[in-house]
């Protein structure tokens, strides 16, 4: 999250990782050894008084230069045979992802991370600090709350829920000396509704149905009325509350809790399975609200017909949705949340986000939630914040005093130590999952979290000691480890994601090694490269090593997701990608039908690039924004006063990829043809990542991800014919994905016709011999600005030069374009 330029003292930076060597048949490999290459070892420097990293050179020799980043203690990696992590100092217990509490205390001497990462050895009483403190909280919910899943129940105990005859109605307030529920139901008179208060601060009534139906009518407002130590009687919205709305007549209305129990009749019924979970996300960033192209509030009925259509034409197979849990302030972008159990009732009503969900696992998609457990909204009448009325942290969702307040984004922090606050949140996630089907999170403003200076004014060099010291809030980890735990307990096919720009070691492994247990962690450093370039640096200045050491530098084992621009990067203030690489040209030179001008040429041939190069080199999954996909221009800017409360840059203008004779059409159509390479070839998930040349002069970037081999031609002006490439196996290659195709806007300069047959390079087995240390290569023609993948025909294809199913080109992706009469409902599931 990027909320109103807040962040700007808080610095992308590298996350902390190794350029590993190799053995004898792969001379660098950034994410994991080929599944061909022999065992090996390899190390980075840890010395204290020097840092150096492994980069590449022109000539794609391995030396040691100077780290862009002075990180004293690197990561050491220890690989086996087939790019395998050794795990022979693991515990079988610790092994499992969902071990007990009791054995990882039992085994707490023995913790995986450092059997991956021998360098945190050095801080094993932090390690076993955060552990035994996580052990210890799950021994006291598996004590007194049955079991963590139990725990996470707490919406069926807290705030409104039908029993026999009645309905049950509980809130955790205890600075609160008299309590009461109000609303349409008693007239806003809550003297003959008055609440009793347990030893733990909670308030509870049990109020009678009336003539057989229950005393609360379903869609009718309600709140929470107590009186605290001055005497003053307040209002608020439950916490647990499953609905909230405003008076849609009356400006700046404020929230009014909504008591949300349908008839069966009204209720949603989910009527397809969740899908399967992929094995590298293709991840579809989407604002709801924003997502229609009339000046107005999207609903998640126009979302779900109008929008999912396009993301599966696309080859996504993952949806985030943002801005999902209520918040009163539009312009938030969904990060300032109020009411954490309801739906944003500006796009609907619950059971309308529930046919959401549904149409897109219909489709084959899946749900992520961006999640926002890392502060809550500062606003008293509507959100959390209303129940503290200066009582202690103990008593309270948040701390006091400074450690309660985020100066940055003006709102407050919660306190993770607090048993009704961890309730609260856990079953928070549980809700989501349980309730609404979302198959995964996005968590929110994890760097805040693990920090106590919140990552405010940090510039992080990968230097441990900013990781594992008394700046590192072990409560907040705590309970990402248990909210991990959970989310996987329950979906074990969960995806979960953190956006930490720290680079915290271990963020990504299980917390049985005693990792904090998120599944992929956002690469956010790699958009700041990109804006960094395309600002500040002139197209032959563009350095090959530094874009490709900026997209590989990430911890080994630790998955991330790649993107070359997200929500963050368009907000008011700043432009899309597209619109950084052709501005106003955009409004005038984006016909068909005149000649492209020299702007445009480079803006929609660098924008397939970088998003491209960004999906295959940086990371094990990949994230577009909404519209991004086909360049949208503008900026983001939410309603608000300071435009007049204009919608106009507050929504997608899908008209400019749907009209023919625009050439927005040609980045959408790459976009949803790199999608479907993935699909076919499974890159993504590949652990074999090789870079064979950054070659500085010619301005090419050549790396191989699993069997396909990558081109990229970075120079404006050369074009390259015989250009050699090295490859790891012997064969035929030919075209996969072509760049400059005409059915991408492209002039159409390579051939797809053409066989690529490799050439034995040196000594077998004597990578030094080698041509760039790969022990094959072949001969490419290379347009300039163009990226070309080639893939290694199959034997049994050799001679079928045009069989459709060993080749790959725009008419594939072609196919999987939705058209008008066919229900996708019904071919996903076929």
């Amino acid at each position: 999250m990027l909320l109103y330029s807040t962040r700007c003292n808080l610095k992308s930076v590298p996350h902390p990782a190794l350029w590993r060597s190799s053995s004898s048949s792969s001379p660098i490999s950034t994410v994991a050894a080929s599944i061909s290459i022999s065992s090996s070892r390899c190390f980075a420097s840890s010395s204290q008084s020097s840092s150096s990293a492994l980069i590449f050179t022109p000539n794609c020799r391995l030396t040691t230069s100077p780290s862009p980043s002075p990180s004293p203690s690197r990561l050491l990696c220890v690989k086996k045979a087939h790019g395998k992590v050794s795990n022979s100092s693991v515990p079988a217990v610790m092994t499992d992802d969902h071990s007990t509490s009791a054995n990882m205390e039992e085994d707490a001497e023995n913790i995986g991370l450092f059997s991956l990462d021998p360098g945190l050895e050095s801080y094993k009483d932090h390690f076993r600090y955060r552990i035994r403190r996580y052990v210890d909280q799950r021994k006291l919910i598996d004590k007194h709350e049955s079991s963590l899943e139990e725990f996470a129940r707490g919406y069926l105990k807290f705030g409104f829920n039908r029993d026999e005859g009645c309905i049950v109605y509980r809130e955790w307030a205890p600075a609160a000396e008299e309590a009461e529920i109000v609303g349409d139901f008693n007239g806003w008179n809550g003297s003959e509704h008055k609440m009793e208060k347990n030893q733990f601060g909670v308030w509870s009534i049990l109020i009678p149905d009336f003539d057989g139906h229950p005393a609360i009518t379903h869609n009718s407002r309600v709140k929470f009325r107590f009186k605290h130590n001055n005497g003053v009687w307040v209002e608020r919205i439950p916490a647990w509350i499953k609905y909230a709305t405003q008076d849609p007549t009356r400006f700046a209305a404020p929230y009014d809790g909504v008591y949300w129990d349908p008839p069966l009749s009204e209720r949603y019924q989910f009527k397809y399975p969740r899908p399967p979970k992929p094995e590298a996300p293709r991840i579809y960033e989407a604002h709801v609200g924003m997502s229609g192209s009339e000046p107005r509030v999207n609903t998640y009925r126009e979302f779900a017909d109008d929008v999912l259509p396009r993301i599966r034409a696309n080859n996504y197979n993952t949806i985030q949705l943002m801005a999902v849990m209520e918040h009163s302030y539009y312009a938030s972008f969904g990060y300032h949340v109020t009411n954490f159990f309801a739906v944003s009732s500006r796009s609907g009503n619950p059971e309308d986000l529930k046919y959401l969900i549904d149409k897109a696992h219909s489709l084959g998609l899946r749900v992520l939630m961006d999640v926002v457990h890392s502060h809550a909204s500062n606003n008293v009448t509507d959100g959390l914040n209303g129940f503290d009325v200066g009582q202690s942290s103990q008593d309270s969702y948040f701390h006091t005093g400074d450690r309660g307040y985020h100066k940055l984004w003006d709102s407050r922090l919660f306190n993770y130590a607090n048993w009704e606050v961890l309730r609260f949140l856990l079953s928070n996630l549980r809700w989501w999952l349980d309730e609404f089907k979302f198959d995964g999170f996005r968590f929110d403003g994890v760097t805040s979290m693990l920090y106590h200076h919140h990552g405010i004014n940090m510039a992080f060099t990968g230097n441990y000691n900013e990781y594992f010291s008394e700046e590192t809030d072990v409560d907040a980890v705590v309970y990402l480890m248990l909210a991990s735990d959970l989310i996987h307990c329950i979906l074990p096919d969960a995806t979960v994601i953190a956006e930490d720009v720290s680079g915290m070691p271990g963020l990504g492994r299980p917390v049985s090694e005693g990792g904090i247990g998120c599944d992929y962690r956002l690469a956010m450093a790699i958009p700041d490269k990109w804006i960094d370039y395309l600002k500040n640096k002139k197209d032959k200045e563009w350095s090959m090593s530094e874009i490709a050491w900026s997209l590989t530098n990430r911890r080994y084992t630790e998955k991330c997701i790649a993107y070359a621009e997200s929500h963050d990067q368009s907000i008011v203030g700043d432009k899309t990608m597209a619109f950084l690489l052709m501005d106003k040209e955009m409004y005038s030179g984006m016909s068909c039908l005149t000649e492209a001008s020299p702007v445009i040429e480079r803006g929609i041939a660098l924008h397939k690039m970088i998003h491209f190069l960004t999906m295959a080199l940086g990371g094990e999954g990949y994230l577009n924004f909404m519209g991004n996909e086909f360049g949208h221009p503008d900026w983001i800017d939410f309603p608000r006063e300071g435009n007049g409360w204009s919608y106009d840059k507050c929504r997608r203008q899908w008209d400019l990829v749907d009209t023919d004779h625009l050439r927005f059409k040609f980045m959408n159509a790459f976009d949803r043809a790199m999608n479907l390479l993935d699909e076919k070839f499974k890159f993504l998930a590949s652990a074999k990542q090789i870079v064979s040349s950054t070659d500085e002069d010619n301005k090419v970037i050549v790396f191989e991800r699993g069997d396909l081999v990558f081109v990229f031609n970075f120079h404006p002006d050369n074009t390259y014919e015989g250009y050699k490439v090295g490859c790891d196996l012997p064969g035929k290659y030919r075209v996969a994905l072509d760049s400059d195709a005409w059915e991408f806007g492209g002039p159409g300069r390579v051939g797809h016709d053409t066989d690529h047959f490799t050439t034995p390079e040196g000594v077998p087995g004597v990578p030094e011999t080698n041509f760039n240390n790969r022990p094959n290569s072949f001969k490419v023609l290379s347009p300039p600005r163009t990226c070309v993948v080639y893939y290694r025909v199959e034997e049994s294809f050799k001679d079928s030069k045009n069989d459709e199913s060993s080749s790959f080109d725009e008419a594939d992706a072609a196919k999987l374009v939705p058209n008008d009469g066919i229900s996708h409902e019904e071919s996903y599931y076929a």
